[in-house]
């Protein structure tokens, strides 16, 4: 963990392997109590019998159950940057790679316990959102890092802002598919729909800026 104040985690942290292991399991057990039955119904009780520790090792760790949720957004939102990250090193060498590849990376993302994501961002008395914010503003700066090398052949009048405006529309297409009653969910689905994301992006990006007319 960093000194950084906004951090939402204060939690004692692991200095040796196998209390790391243990944190991964107390982390492990959370979230799939947490994806399964709701964070409402998560209790440290409930995380420590999944986990197959003691209560009083999770206490040793964690003052409350608060800051175990501040724990557990912290590790999925590390998880989803560091995917992203991953994906956009991997993509095609173009710039409809990149697109293609943020639109998968991020709607696969959400994908990962789908439910729960922004039933952690909602946690009463965490920092969970401005978290969230640090998050949104990294995958942003990977989008335009990964875009650099083909930003001349943006066609809109502004390539930097255009990047803000399809980073914005893709991320806000794939949290609100992650919270709506009906999501795509099946892999077969979520690929024709993160196509169509990365589609109408590098199409946006592709087409010139439309000129302002003055009405009579």
């Amino acid at each position: 963990m960093t000194d950084d104040p906004d951090r939402p985690l204060r939690y004692r942290e692991p200095q040796q392997a196998r209390s790391a292991a243990t944190l991964a399991r107390v982390l492990r057990a959370a979230e799939e109590i947490a994806s399964s039955a709701g964070l409402d119904e998560m209790t440290v009780t409930g995380v420590a019998a999944r986990a197959g520790v003691s209560v009083g090792t999770i206490y040793r760790r964690f003052e409350d159950k608060e800051q175990l949720v501040a724990a557990l957004t912290e590790q999925m939102l590390e998880r989803r940057e560091k995917y992203v990250a991953e994906q956009l090193r991997a993509a095609e060498p173009s710039l409809a790679g990149v697109m293609d590849a943020y639109a998968h990376a991020l709607l696969q993302s959400f994908a990962d316990s789908n439910n729960l994501f922004p039933e952690l961002l909602r946690a009463p008395g965490s920092k969970s959102l401005a978290r969230g914010a640090r998050t949104i503003t990294e995958v942003h700066r990977l989008l335009l890092e990964a875009a650099a090398p083909y930003v001349a052949q943006i066609r809109r009048s502004d390539p930097e802002s255009a990047l803000d405006t399809v980073a914005r529309s893709i991320l806000g297409a794939c949290f609100h598919n992650s919270v709506r009653p009906d999501p795509v969910t099946d892999e077969e689905a979520r690929g024709r729909y993160a196509d169509e994301l990365s589609g109408m992006a590098l199409a946006y990006l592709l087409t010139p800026s439309r000129s302002r007319t003055t009405p009579a």
